[in-house]
């Protein structure tokens, strides 16, 4: 399911995301059961999944942070052209953040592709506010990408 929905998204928004179809789709199949596996294991990994009754069509990636202690990262944020508009995004990242916060962290980080889109509007409609100078999406790709925080009180 995982591998399925990573591949989707990568194919539908490949302007989106650090990794791209080509390199992820190189994963075996044990590779991928492992990445999730350690994942739902670890305490440091939180990935969520949206549904639309039994088909799966949302996910983000949380991820504590291994340098600061008091962060959280965000990663591979991604709904379905089908259940877009439904606040399946909005629902994600609130639960995604909900974590983030009862984990202890300080701040949510994530980076978002340069550009006016729903996906910043999103980050910015919860209050992510932009951080740092734009940096390269991925090597090789003239895209760039802005990295936000979003401060959480305690």
């Amino acid at each position: 399911m995982y591998r399925d929905l990573r591949l989707r998204a990568l194919q539908e928004a490949p302007d989106a995301f650090g990794s791209s179809f080509a390199a992820e789709s190189m994963r075996s199949d044990p590779a991928w059961a492992q990445r999730i596996l350690a994942a739902t294991t670890s305490g440091k990994d939180c990935p969520l999944f949206a549904f639309d009754g039994e088909q799966v069509c949302g996910l983000i990636w949380c991820k504590l942070s291994a340098d600061e202690p008091s962060r959280a990262d965000l990663y591979q944020m991604w709904v379905a052209p089908e259940a877009r508009g439904q606040g399946l995004g909005h629902a994600l990242l609130e639960a995604a953040v909900d974590w983030a916060r009862m984990k202890g962290c300080r701040q949510v980080h994530l980076g978002v592709t340069a550009a006016d889109s729903p996906a910043l509007r999103l980050y910015q409609g919860h209050g992510f506010r932009a951080i740092g100078p734009l940096e390269p999406l991925r090597e090789g790709s003239p895209l760039m990408a802005q990295a936000m925080v979003l401060g959480l009180p305690h």
